[in-house]
């Protein structure tokens, strides 16, 4: 199947990345030849289960933790239920979570079910956000209950781009004796992470947000904190997650770390510089745009812009014309006509809220590509502005 993708100017790899060339590479024996068992006791399953080791060494560098501490998992959305589940088989007499308004579905959505399943005995503490997307911390520490089993809080949003204290809520909760999980899917490869100067319990993170395969993901679990499998079956992952391991993905998953590492100055420096560009051009040159999120407390690739009186769909719709991805909000959520929760939490005006645009860059992004964004935006609001009847009333 050809996609087409020649000319597709790609900014919305917060919602998926491209599998690097050089990880396609290292998946492609275990495609085809070295398809043993990893588990198996011949030396030819045995060599497939030193290839899943040595990705768990390259994923556990890239974060600073120790390779005993990272479970293989399918997916972020398993590694954040898994995280969360087992915080309540643990301490089946505490029925509280806490955890924010601009969570990803993966944890929001469990937490509602969690609620529902249970009759209301579990409770949630959802936390408000500023304007800006920030936390804070006094309103965080106010939460925390003894009834509290696990504190649940995205190391940076997926949306806005928005960056959370993890690091020091992790300390406040654990001085409680409470568990503190991380959705850390949008941070991992895009901001230095040391496991060993921190306290956090659990993190998640997804292969597919840094140019690794869909399908596989990352639960990383402190050495010490009691933790209950999800997945029962084999003895696979030292008993923490059951069903033979998707190796192919995660040799991939282990090379794309290696390459975080080798990259992660030039997120900070050229593909930041890049967004910035492509968020001042966008700010100055089309009246009624807002930024959505701290400008400073951000991922260094994510721009979150509103175009006031416009709709988010009918923007995309016209920059697809062009070969232009991005993404109106969190691509679990598409599809819906409600605007982003998470938008709303911040206050965001209805207005606005309803023409955001989220560009996510990655370091695959060109200054060309941001130069040819900048060109073909104002246009594009112009026009749909043109037929908005409340951009007629409100333009001056």
């Amino acid at each position: 199947m050809d996609c087409g993708n020649d000319n597709v100017i790609y900014m919305d790899n917060n919602a998926t990345t491209r599998i690097a060339p050089e990880v396609l590479d290292a998946m492609m024996p275990f495609l085809s030849g070295c398809y043993g068992n990893p588990s198996s006791m011949h030396t030819f399953g045995g060599q497939v289960g030193r290839a899943v080791e040595e990705a768990r060494a390259r994923v556990a560098e890239l974060i600073g933790a120790d390779p005993e501490e990272i479970v293989f998992t399918s997916c972020g959305t398993e590694s954040d239920s898994t995280a969360i589940l087992s915080a309540f088989q643990t301490y089946p007499e505490k029925r509280h979570v806490v955890t924010s308004r601009v969570e990803h579905p993966a944890v929001k959505s469990l937490c509602d079910s969690l609620t529902q399943l249970t009759g209301h005995k579990h409770r949630t503490t959802r936390l408000m956000v500023e304007a800006d997307g920030t936390l804070d911390l006094e309103s965080f520490e106010k939460a925390l209950t003894e009834d509290t089993a696990i504190v649940s809080i995205m190391w940076a949003n997926n949306e806005t781009g928005v960056i959370f204290p993890v690091e020091k809520m992790a300390a406040l909760a654990n001085e409680r004796g409470i568990l503190f999980h991380t959705d850390a899917v949008q941070a991992v490869g895009k901001l230095p992470i040391n496991m060993q100067e921190n306290t956090i319990n659990f993190l998640s993170l997804s292969g597919h947000k840094l140019h690794a395969p869909k399908g596989v993901g990352v639960l990383y679990i402190r050495k010490g904190t009691p933790f209950v499998p999800f997945l029962n079956g084999g003895h696979q992952e030292n008993g923490r997650r059951g069903g033979t391991e998707n190796v192919a993905s995660i040799v991939g998953l282990g090379r794309a770390c290696q390459l975080a590492a080798e990259t992660l100055d030039e997120e900070n420096t050229r593909v930041r510089a890049l967004r910035d560009k492509l968020e001042q051009g966008l700010l100055t040159s089309i009246p009624r745009a807002m930024l959505n999120g701290h400008p400073k407390e951000r991922l260094p690739n994510t721009t979150n812009v509103s175009f006031e009186f416009v709709e988010g769909e009918a923007i995309l719709l016209h920059m697809n014309q062009y070969n232009i991805c991005a993404s109106s909000g969190s691509a679990c959520t598409s599809g819906s006509l409600e605007p982003s929760h998470v938008l709303r939490a911040m206050g965001v005006p209805f207005t606005a809220a309803h023409g955001s645009i989220r560009f996510s860059l990655s370091v695959y992004n060109t200054e060309e590509e941001v130069d040819f964004v900048l060109e073909k935006m104002p246009p594009i609001i112009a026009n749909l502005r043109e037929m908005s009847p409340f951009w007629e009333e409100n333009k001056a």
